[in-house]
C-alpha cells in the first residue's frame, strides 16, 4: 500500500497539502517500507486560493491509499477523498519514521476498517467464495 507524507524537511509530516514543499511517498507492508519517491515542488505555495496548484499534487499521490498532512482545506479534501485516498491529519509534527512503525504495526495487527478499505485501493477485487459455495460446489 502506498502511503503520501506532506513534508516541509523531508523527515516529518510538518505541511499543509496546498503548501507542501515535499511529498514523500513509501510502500508499506505489514512488515517493512520502503521509499518510493519524494516529489518536490517549487513556485508560489502560499494560501491563494489557487485551486490549479493542487493538481500536481492530486497527480502525485493517485496511486496512494493514505495522505498524512499538517493540515489541508476543504476542497483539497473533498478532491483527495474523490480519488479514493484517506487524508490523515496529524495534530502537531510528528517524525515519518514514526508514523510508518505505526502503521506497520496496525496493519500487520487487526486493522480497522476505513485501513482494510484502503488496503485495496489498486488492486483487483479477489472472488473468495463463501463457505456454503464450497459445500455446495
Amino acid at each position: 500500500m502506498k502511503v503520501a507524507f506532506c513534508t516541509q524537511d523531508l523527515s516529518q509530516v510538518d505541511a499543509h497539502f496546498g503548501w507542501a514543499k515535499n511529498i514523500v511517498i513509501y510502500d508499506v507492508g505489514t512488515d517493512s517500507h520502503a521509499l518510493v519517491e519524494a516529489i518536490q515542488f517549487d513556485g508560489d505555495l502560499q494560501e491563494d486560493g489557487n485551486e490549479d496548484k493542487l493538481a500536481p499534487k492530486l497527480e502525485a499521490i493517485k496511486d496512494c491509499a493514505i495522505l498524512y498532512v499538517a493540515a489541508i482545506g476543504g476542497s483539497g479534501a473533498a478532491r483527495v477523498v474523490a480519488q479514493g485516498i484517506h487524508p490523515i491529519k496529524v495534530a502537531q509534527p510528528e517524525p515519518i519514521a514514526d508514523i510508518l512503525e505505526k502503521l506497520k504495526g496496525v496493519l500487520a495487527g487487526t486493522p480497522p476498517p476505513w485501513l482494510r478499505k484502503a488496503l485495496q485501493k489498486g488492486k483487483e477485487r479477489q472472488f473468495e467464495p463463501d463457505d456454503e459455495e464450497l459445500e455446495h460446489g
